[in-house]
């Protein structure tokens, strides 16, 4: 008796989804280069200044995520050294240093002080660190009013620099923004490549385990106090920017709220995440502005509703939605096609330990011979 063979469904030649990521996240940065690039030269002033103050906040926020994101370390912090570098960045101009002194100089001194720091409470955990950071804009602000030969006091130092060259035919807003995106480009650059490398993978070995850690040959105090350094000299970098863009520092660039403001910011952009930096950047900037002007004596209100809305929906941050919303898509198509999927698996007989069943041999067929 002849046995029907069911058709082997035909082949696909659907690309490996690495491949398709890897396109569609290609032409995602050029496209986004495209417009950061061209943005400046079609926009007023006023969206210029947000926008460079969003990458501004954006390499503040990358210098915070190393250390909390990547480490697992607690730093409350950052906005000290954003100050720090502001006030060495100002001093310089009005001593009429070189630019690139000023710029060296805002990354390195906040550096040097971090892992000073970090020397001396890289050792600690939990509340005990949080604690150490958090003293730091909590002292930095009295000290900054006190020294008023180095920081102007209390009203702070105004500065006028960073001037557009006649030869390019930029506004001062214009140049400002592509100086300060080029400083940006080159720090994510840095620190994407990074905590890719080998030096990334001791950052995760700590955070996860330090007793690992120590096992594998990787010693969890330098790894803190690397991770430290790194983000304290983006936090003065970020000073520097922050000086380009709005002309003026004072005190108020390093208290506490800003700190504060900046976890936030880190955590509803999406933590240990180099795109998820640059979505709380965004968050960081433009939900006040928003708020203010929906209600401007409702900002705080408003801007604390949309971090524990964002947070109840998406608890890894901004940057998790794309994945959420591919499984929900992924999730419908199972469900459509479950119906057909169990006819078939009914007509199909099954092991009874779960594997592949076995195809059964044909009968064997005898032939009578006849003389």
């Amino acid at each position: 008796m002849a046995t029907a063979t069911r058709p082997a469904p035909a082949a696909t030649t659907t690309p490996p989804r690495s491949v398709v990521t890897r396109a569609a996240a290609a032409v995602a940065g050029l496209a986004v280069a495209v417009v950061l690039v061209v943005a400046p030269l079609v926009s007023s002033p006023y969206i210029n200044f947000q926008l460079a103050s969003i990458m501004v906040f954006a390499v503040a926020l990358l210098g915070l995520n190393v250390i909390m994101g990547y480490t697992g370390q607690v730093s409350l912090g950052q906005s000290a050294f954003l100050g720090l570098g502001a006030y060495i960045t100002a001093y310089g101009v009005l001593n009429d240093w070189p630019i690139a002194l000023s710029l060296l100089l805002s990354a390195v001194v906040p550096a040097a002080v971090g892992m000073l720091v970090a020397l001396a409470a890289a050792r600690l955990r939990g509340l005990a660190l949080a604690m150490i950071t958090l003293a730091l804009p909590i002292i930095g602000v009295p000290l900054a009013r006190r020294f008023d030969g180095f920081t102007g006091g209390s009203q702070g130092q105004v500065v006028s620099w960073l001037r557009a060259p006649e030869s390019l035919g930029l506004a001062n807003d214009q140049w400002r923004y592509y100086v300060v995106a080029v400083i940006a480009l080159v720090a994510f650059l840095l620190v994407r490549n990074l905590v890719r490398g080998r030096i990334g993978r001791s950052f995760a070995i700590v955070k996860e385990n330090e007793a690992v850690a120590l096992s594998m040959g990787v010693s969890p105090y330098r790894t803190k106090v690397l991770a430290f350094t790194i983000a304290s000299a983006l936090g003065g970098l970020s000073g520097f920017m922050y000086l380009a863009v709005v002309q003026y520092t004072s005190p108020e660039t390093l208290v506490f709220a800003t700190s504060i403001n900046l976890v936030a910011a880190m955590v509803i952009g999406g933590s240990a995440s180099i795109v998820g930096t640059a979505l709380g950047a965004l968050y960081y900037v433009l939900v006040p502005v928003l708020a203010g002007q929906v209600n401007s004596s409702r900002t705080a209100l408003i801007s604390g509703a949309v971090l524990l809305a964002v947070l109840f929906v998406l608890p890894a941050g901004l940057v998790s939605l794309p994945r959420r919303l591919a499984r929900r898509r992924s999730a419908r198509r199972g469900t459509r096609t479950a119906p057909h999927d169990t006819a078939d698996d009914a007509a199909t007989p099954t092991s009874t330990d779960g594997s592949a069943p076995a195809v059964p041999a044909p009968a064997a067929t005898t032939t009578d011979q006849h003389p």
